[in-house]
């Protein structure tokens, strides 16, 4: 019996932009070009057109689209990826134009979504961004959607394959959106019963690759997947990690950020992001051997600030100073410089950490009903009583105690 080895090939990819100044061109196509190595492409070639707008048409000028036209003829490309996001129309007609499967950033970032979604709630996740996405879409897939459709019992009286497939897809959508209402909310409780039990969270923000996930095991052994590629983890994990004072918190790693995110994305992962919202102390992971560190620090900051974040205890993190040569970085505000590889200044970072966080024990004067005795017994076992005196009233103690207790009883605080 013979044997044979089936060889997935790598896709070769061509990647286009229009240079419109709204952003750097040269740095949105490197990073799109990281984007596609992820997602398991060989790019073989980088066009740009420099245009004030996207024609909205072909979404490339008529020159620069017939110079891509040339080049897949003779190049013969498998796919080429826009460095934007297409309508149904301009996808259709550079396809038509190039003959060649062409895809935007949107659809290329929503692949490597669905290629690391581990959890169930990640895998919704990005199953409703997809069909979101795709439904605007189908009616640029070409005359077979308008056939009717031979689905028995699937369709309505004289509908089209078309229609049938949105109808489908809209159920997807809200079946999907029930799904993930139920998870939000099973979440939420978990946060809130962390709030109750006084928890003490700090969450991992940052753009993607920076280094979170090697943060994460370096100060908890987390065992997270850590791989130098764009969004090597999706689902959000939580380990215990002990400060310097012997206190616990929890720590817990995020979803990667990227410069034009889609909102679609930050809309499908609104739950997974809550995490950095309800955290009591937020790191801005920054990587600072990258030349992009100023701009993926902004990116994040916009993120955070339109997530409402603003008023949280962040904390800079430049990560990757051992890879950093010659780079000079300014330690501006609350910021401290590591390398979660080498393990330099993780002692300064627990540090800063214990210095970030809101304060967990407060001294009060409680005064309890007799009948509370056991009440009175809990506060004494978990606090520190520095006076107590029985009164007509009750007993009043003066105590330092935890002030997710003390919130307990606060109609008996002095």
């Amino acid at each position: 019996m013979d044997f044979y080895e089936n060889k997935i090939e790598q896709e070769r990819a061509v990647l286009v932009s229009v240079d419109t100044g709204e952003f750097d061109v040269d740095s949105s196509l490197a990073e799109l070009t990281e984007l596609a190595r992820t997602a398991g492409a060989d790019v073989i070639c980088e066009m740009t057109q420099k245009r004030e707008a996207p024609e909205p048409g072909t979404y490339l000028g008529r020159g620069k689209l017939d110079e891509l036209a040339e080049y897949c003829d003779a190049e013969k490309p498998d796919l080429v990826i826009i460095d934007g996001e297409l309508s149904p129309a301009q996808q259709r007609n550079i396809e038509t134009a190039t003959d060649t499967r062409v895809i935007d950033r949107t659809t290329l970032i929503l692949d490597i979504f669905a290629q690391r979604a581990l959890s169930g709630e990640g895998k919704l996740q990005v199953e409703l961004a997809q069909l979101k996405y795709a439904l605007p879409r189908l009616g640029g897939k070409g005359a077979s959607m308008s056939r009717l459709g031979g689905g028995i019992g699937t369709r309505g009286p004289g509908e089209t394959k078309l229609e049938t497939d949105k109808r489908h897809i809209r159920r997807q959508i809200a079946a999907l959106t029930e799904d993930l209402k139920a998870l939000d909310e099973r979440r939420t409780r978990h946060r809130e019963r962390r709030k109750k039990d006084g928890v003490i969270t700090v969450a991992l923000v940052g753009y993607t690759n920076a280094g979170k996930s090697t943060i994460m095991n370096t100060l908890t052994d987390a065992g997270v997947l850590a791989e130098n590629k764009l969004f090597a983890t999706l689902d959000p994990t939580a380990r215990a990690l002990t400060l310097p004072d012997g206190s616990t918190v929890q720590l817990i790693d995020t979803v990667g950020f990227i410069r034009r995110l889609p909102h679609k994305l930050v809309e499908a992962f609104k739950s997974t992001l809550d995490e950095a919202v309800d955290a009591n102390v937020i790191l801005n992971i920054c990587d600072a051997s990258s030349d992009e560190c100023a701009e993926h620090f902004r990116v994040t900051n916009e993120l955070l600030e339109e997530l409402g974040c603003n008023d949280k205890p962040i904390i800079t993190v430049l990560n990757k100073c051992d890879l950093a040569n010659d780079i000079q970085i300014p330690l501006i505000g609350n910021c401290v410089r590591i390398s979660a590889k080498t393990g330099e200044g993780l002692d300064e970072l627990l540090k800063k950490i214990n210095e970030a966080l809101p304060p967990t024990r407060k001294r009060v004067k409680i005064l309890l009903p007799f009948s509370m005795g056991a009440v009175a017994a809990e506060l004494r076992k978990t606090g520190v009583v520095h006076s107590e005196e029985y009164t007509a009233e009750g007993l009043l103690l003066d105590i330092t105690a935890e002030i997710f207790i003390l919130e307990k009883y606060e109609e008996y605080i002095q």
